[in-house]
């Protein structure tokens, strides 16, 4: 090294120096890209495009819907079309996205992402980086789970459960402190696209490092097990950046006067009274109220209600609010709404233009019904009732059939 001149020292380091980057993509395309990668690595594993269905997995009905906003998307095409070498984007035509009803929360948030872009929050993409494959490496050793059929309807419980909203998924926080003793037999998780369920844990031994540790039976949704340690759950859970723990049911009430520093604020539910003349909500007013979930401020939603056909192109009232924590703020409306669907105010109005409008969040339910209602949300009881507008009060709803 000592008898290199200055330009050939510069010329030796060259060799080290990162790549400049080519292209000039955007980061949203090439968060488009990886979107679409991960697509073409699930057809590669499985043999097929992903498909909706609730009997399909997470990661596969977000990438069903992602794939469907491809297709739909011209620019997406355009900017897909040199990688697809699997034919994917062809029948862009005649693409459908599911609707949005049917969707659940990480459904919609990735009918979002890359069109729109996504925040830190709601960023569900699972780049496989190398660390990633290194966390996979580790729990890999997967073999068919012989007697499935004793699990399967443990995994269809806890997806009803978090469709309805008594379960919620939270992030696995290595910051906060996530220890291999949180891992306890009985516990669900969400892991590289599988919901995974802690059947054993076994008798706890001295690992080389002289730290505690246990040999673990997991079982996954897909019909698979594995046996591995619990540092080696622990880590997997660490590196895979979607990993989720699922709460259980009674995770401790929803809403709070009080939040935790841990508590991630999701929103407020609202309850209005209209001012409308209408004949039918004037006759009725005591009655009458719109109940929904917002996540900004409520005074700026109603700011504009008279020219909202929503509310009824009338100003409105704020006559309860209730705070939220830690809830996907779209299910919980819809548990709400589904709840009091009986008492649905069956009414129509004309818009500015003279259009026919249907408001479908407006509800003839006493307010002290609608307290009832927040205080078994809070205890985790609220899927067992419904409400009964002969009687004016939640019922339990009836075994047997689906409500």
């Amino acid at each position: 090294m000592s008898d290199l001149d200055l330009e050939e020292l510069r010329d030796e380091l060259a060799d080290f120096a990162q790549p400049e980057k080519k292209g000039g993509r955007s980061a949203r395309e090439e968060r488009i890209i990886a979107g679409f990668e991960e697509i073409q690595r699930f057809v590669n594993q499985h043999g097929r495009a992903p498909q909706h269905g609730e009997e399909r997995d997470i990661f596969e009905r977000i990438y069903a819907t992602r794939l469907a906003r491809l297709r739909a998307l011209e620019e997406c095409r355009s900017l897909l079309a040199p990688l697809d070498q699997q034919g994917l984007l062809a029948g862009a035509e005649n693409a459908v996205t599911a609707p949005a009803e049917e969707m659940d929360e990480d459904e919609l948030l990735a009918e979002l992402e890359g069109a729109a872009g996504a925040t830190d929050i709601t960023d569900l993409r699972h780049v496989r980086t190398t660390a990633e494959k290194r966390a996979a490496e580790e729990i890999a050793n997967r073999e068919r789970c012989e007697d499935f059929d004793r699990f399967r309807p443990l995994f269809t419980a806890v997806q009803n459960d978090l469709d309805s909203g008594v379960r919620i998924t939270q992030p696995i926080r290595k910051d906060a402190g996530f220890l291999k003793t949180d891992i306890k037999a009985g516990e669900f998780f969400i892991l590289g696209g599988q919901v995974a369920y802690v059947a054993v844990v076994g008798e706890p031994f001295k690992a080389p490092n002289g730290e505690s540790d246990a040999r673990l039976r997991v079982v996954y949704s897909n019909g698979t097990e594995s046996n591995l340690l619990l540092r080696s759950l622990q880590r997997a859970l660490y590196k895979d950046d979607v990993s989720r723990r699922v709460s259980e049911p009674s995770a401790g009430p929803l809403f709070t006067s009080e939040s935790e520093a841990d508590d991630l604020a999701s929103g407020t539910i609202y309850v209005l009274r209209s001012q409308s003349d209408n004949a039918i909500v004037a006759a009725n007013r005591d009655l009458v109220h719109k109940i929904g979930v917002t996540g900004g401020d409520v005074a700026k939603r109603i700011a504009n209600a008279k020219l909202d056909p929503t509310f009824l192109l009338a100003d409105v009232e704020i006559v309860a609010t209730y705070k939220l924590f830690n809830i996907s703020r779209g299910k919980l409306e819809n548990l709400i709404h589904r709840i009091f669907d009986p008492a649905r105010l069956d009414i129509e109005i004309k818009d500015r233009f003279g259009n026919p409008v249907i408001p479908r969040e407006w509800f003839l339910v006493p307010l002290f019904v609608i307290d009832d209602a927040v205080e078994k949300i809070k205890d985790g009881t609220i899927t067992g009732y419904v409400y009964d507008p002969q009687m004016a009060q939640l019922v339990m709803r009836k075994t047997g059939g689906r409500d």
